[in-house]
């Protein structure tokens, strides 16, 4: 499976944009997702995850309320809609993939499959 990161961009303080990340390969279904963000100078951070028939969701508390996390595993595609976003809310947005978990993992390690990224800013 490959990953690929779309749809940032530039948005002003309390705007919305909604990522998409497509997979290639069959087993896109069978995976629990999540989508990450690292701003320079920090650690990668969790935003949240979901499970692989969609029925599970887990959000970091900073987004919590202010972003929706979804799939469609007929269209290989996961998303992330922001709304209400802040400027903290500034930087790049990886999808992952594990491949082997079951339960809904907010660290990074257990994600074995990243996409690229893509830039999110938001103006003040």
């Amino acid at each position: 499976v490959q990953l690929q990161a779309s749809g940032g961009g530039l948005v002003q303080t309390g705007g919305s944009l909604k990522l998409s990340c497509t997979a290639s390969g069959r087993a896109f279904s069978s995976y629990n997702l999540a989508w990450f963000r690292q701003s320079p100078g920090k650690e990668r951070e969790f935003v949240g995850a979901i499970s692989w028939m969609g029925g599970r969701t887990y959000y970091a508390g900073s987004v919590k309320g202010r972003f929706t996390i979804s799939r469609d595993n007929a269209k290989n595609t996961l998303y992330l809609q922001m709304s209400s976003l802040k400027p903290e809310d500034t930087a790049v947005y990886y999808c992952a993939a594990d491949t082997q978990g079951v339960v809904l993992q907010s660290t990074s390690g257990p994600y074995n499959i990243w996409g690229q990224g893509t830039q999110v800013t938001v103006s003040s």
